[in-house]
């Protein structure tokens, strides 16, 4: 296939008194960073993530070198591939890993990457419907397949999803429900309620309904387990309201990095506190929560689970909106 010289892509770039610019731009594809297996996509999708929009303001724990390309999430075609594994014309999905971080991102017509990140697009999946998910949906899965491997099955009781009207929350409550749990959510957003009951969620909790302020070393056992996007006094308070035996999966520290809890909802009644990380996740379990995520696990694309935008919008909008705690569900940049 003849490549292009350029292509569009979204630039961060530094400037001398510290502050940093957005702007779509013509970028040399002999540019792109080279690897001993590497596989060059066509981006068709590219997905909005929390990570996303630190890097694309400058933040130097995410991405450490400007002038730089962010976007940890892409859904496209391959174009050229030096890995047996990928021939040209393959639908593929490469998420995580260094991609957008310190290593040109998916805001843009083309990535090149390890074919070590790369896996095929599972069975009857599309380039829109795996962006829908995402990382955000990947992390949803891998506390929920982290979950079961401890145990965790509906007839124990309800999941309790925190941040519910995020891009991890909400996924996790349409997963967990297909997955045939009983969901409960957790919102501060009041226009988020019918949002969460299309989704799944059979109750809709407030913030102030699950953080408790008592200082109690255990609360009443109400849920078997949960997804904590939060960290901080809802982690803490979660873990305290957890059913013998149930399961929290963390994976959020919007918040807080920190909480404060004692052992004995550990020692006493065997709650697990799991922790969910999707950036260096092997390769097979990868494959098998993507797998599951499109068959066992597949939700409805309900309305209002994403917004599809323009590059340009997503970076003058979406990005100062991710980063305000303003955006509800999933932001997707269609490239081609």
């Amino acid at each position: 296939m003849s490549l292009p010289t350029h292509y569009r892509g979204l630039l961060v770039e530094a400037a001398e008194d510290g502050t940093f610019s957005r702007s779509i731009t013509d970028l040399p594809l002999d540019g792109l960073p080279t690897f001993d297996d590497e596989v060059t996509i066509r981006v068709h999708y590219a997905a909005l993530n929390y990570k996303d929009g630190l890097s694309a303001t400058g933040n130097k724990g995410v991405t450490r070198n400007f002038p730089h390309t962010p976007g940890i999430d892409a859904s496209g075609v391959v174009v050229a591939s030096k890995h047996p594994d990928f021939q040209e014309g393959m639908s593929v999905i490469c998420t995580s890993y260094d991609l957008g971080m310190n290593t040109s991102g998916a805001f843009a017509d083309y990535i090149r990457v390890p074919g070590s990140w790369v896996i095929p697009m599972p069975d009857g999946y599309d380039l829109r419907e795996s962006m829908v998910q995402g990382t955000a949906g990947l992390t949803a899965g891998i506390g929920l397949y982290q979950m079961e491997r401890m145990g965790q099955n509906p007839d124990m009781g309800p999941l309790l999803v925190t941040g519910a009207s995020g891009g991890v929350g909400s996924l996790a409550v349409a997963i967990y429900s297909k997955a045939c749990y009983e969901v409960w959510a957790v919102t501060g957003s009041a226009d988020a309620h019918d949002y969460l009951r299309g989704l799944g969620a059979k109750e809709i909790l407030s913030r102030k309904d699950v953080i408790d302020t008592s200082g109690r070393p255990m609360l009443k056992a109400r849920w078997a387990g949960a997804l904590d996007t939060v960290g901080g006094d809802m982690l803490a308070s979660v873990i305290k309201g957890t059913k013998p035996y149930g399961s929290v999966a963390v994976c959020g520290l919007v918040a807080s990095p920190k909480f404060d809890a004692s052992v004995f909802p550990f020692i006493l009644r065997g709650v697990n506190v799991l922790g969910v990380e999707s950036a260096e996740l092997p390769m097979a379990v990868r494959k098998e929560v993507w797998a599951k995520l499109a068959s066992d696990w597949r939700v409805p694309m309900a309305e209002g689970m994403y917004t599809e935008t323009d590059l340009q919008t997503l970076s003058d909008t979406y990005v100062p909106a991710i980063l305000e705690g303003k955006t509800k569900g999933r932001v997707l940049a269609k490239l081609a």
